[in-house]
């Protein structure tokens, strides 16, 4: 059974390999909400802007992991990421992830 369930989700995402390999994380919570807590080195570009910095994410030609305060914005984030051609990862809960990289 946890075999099927493991198939259907797919392979987990690696996000140390993703790191290494120069990955962006932008955090689309709002400037207040990053400014209380974010991961270092990541980008706050809130969901509400993201249209307008897609040609500037895709122009650094690395994956990009999207984080929010509980995944759900991160996952809009990624869809629109992942419509203009780049290639993106949900990360989740921004604390979340920091405690799966490095």
């Amino acid at each position: 059974m946890f075999d099927f369930i493991k198939n259907l989700l797919g392979p987990a995402t690696d996000y140390n390999a993703l790191m290494a390999k120069g990955a962006v994380i932008v955090d689309v919570r709002t400037a207040g909400e990053y400014a209380n807590g974010h991961i270092k080195g990541s980008k706050n570009i809130p969901l509400d802007g993201i249209n307008g910095h897609v040609a500037d994410l895709k122009k650094i030609g690395k994956p990009v992991i999207t984080v929010c305060r509980s995944g759900a914005r991160s996952g809009m984030a990624k869809g629109i990421l992942a419509t203009a051609g780049i290639e993106v990862y949900n990360g989740g809960p921004w604390n979340s992830l920091m405690q799966k990289i490095n």
